[in-house]
């Protein structure tokens, strides 16, 4: 779809500007727009920008996400979420976290290679890798590269443990995979449901699935007996807060085995971003919402603190948690995620055939 201009608001993106990065000591303003012989965000098509890393797996120490491994093969993100966390680390490429965000997509193609010499270290032990952690690693451009595909074959290949968070039903392209990596309880897969509210999907996340079609994802994966957990994430107080019962209860009814959540928190530019985005899009409950955000984190809309920043507290986000312990208590009791098996690691270092 490409970007038009309607008034203020830019159809088919989520952002509806392009904040500052930091990092630059220059930017492009439109302080004189009447001088210019079209808008300077008129230009809707996505850029895509080659990365040639030299390493793949990011390790991270932070105590409350359980010292995750993950692997990003995409960096910024055409779904265009207003909310992602993730806007913020577009600027370490000379971006916006804004519009640049959803617009210039950063691909690593030699993902794959650098996973298997990764595998292949020595001393390596396995443990478990989010593909994900940052970025989806299904979004449109995935379809043509298949570099998620081929990682996942990796993945099946050394029998190594992984899990994937997406809201993209190009997940379904690679059921074989994950069917194999479920007999040897080596998957784990988080479907992202934010709203089921269709109109209000439009606007938080404008490129993205139906809700209708991450539910038919969820059944259809665990069908094949493959694990899925349902993320409420994030959850906005006064915008979809009320739908968490709703959004658990459908996921469990189509198979889903376990749920989390995350609560909303707007660090760095993305308070810019996403207040922009509110006024103009919800006008008469803007300031409410913002400040129900507020009175989960302390009194402001960015958060880092740790074991506060991702559920919040106060007694706005208590009562969100409360809702979302009763929810899985009613629907998804006596079920869970299972367990990995991290036996089974079979890298080529250990296969070599001697001579004698």
């Amino acid at each position: 779809m490409a970007l038009e201009a309607n008034g203020e608001f830019f159809k088919g993106r989520g952002a509806q500007v392009n904040s500052h990065n930091k990092f630059l000591k220059v930017k492009y303003v439109a302080d004189h727009i009447e001088g210019l012989d079209e808008p300077m965000l008129q230009n809707g098509k996505t850029q895509f920008f080659n990365e040639t890393p030299r390493t793949i797996v990011s390790k991270s120490n932070s105590p409350d996400i359980n010292h995750m491994h993950s692997i990003n093969p995409y960096q910024g993100c055409e779904h265009g979420c207003i909310y992602c966390y993730a806007r913020n680390s577009h600027e370490y490429y000379g971006f916006s976290a804004g519009l640049d965000f959803e617009r210039k997509i950063v691909v690593k193609r030699n993902a794959p290679e650098l996973l298997e010499a990764y595998f292949n270290q020595r001393n390596y032990q396995p443990s478990p890798i989010v593909l994900s952690g940052n970025t989806d690693c299904y979004q449109p451009i995935e379809r043509e590269l298949e570099i998620t595909r081929r990682m996942l074959q990796l993945f099946l290949q050394y029998r190594h443990p992984v899990s994937i968070i997406t809201k993209n039903n190009l997940v379904l392209r690679d059921t074989d995979i994950l069917t194999e990596l479920a007999k040897y309880n080596l998957i784990h897969v988080n479907i992202s449901i934010t709203t089921l509210d269709e109109q209000l999907r439009q606007k938080l996340e404008p490129r993205t699935v139906t809700s209708i079609g991450r539910l038919t994802v969820i059944q259809k994966l665990s069908d094949k007996g493959i694990p899925v957990r349902v993320m409420t994430a994030p959850i906005i107080p006064g915008l979809n807060s009320n739908e968490m019962p709703d959004i658990i209860k459908a996921a469990a009814n189509r198979g889903a085995v376990a749920a989390g959540f995350t609560m909303v928190r707007l660090n760095g530019s993305i308070g810019e971003i996403f207040t922009d985005w509110i006024h103009k899009t919800f006008p008469d409950r803007a300031e409410k919402v913002l400040n129900l955000i507020r009175e989960c984190h302390d009194g402001k809309l960015n958060d880092s603190e740790f074991g506060r920043r991702m559920s919040g507290d106060g007694e706005v986000a208590e009562s969100i948690q409360q809702l979302y312990r009763l929810a899985c208590k009613r629907y998804l009791a006596d079920r869970e995620m299972p367990g990995y098996d991290l036996t089974l690691f079979t890298p080529k270092r250990g296969r070599q055939i001697t001579l004698f």
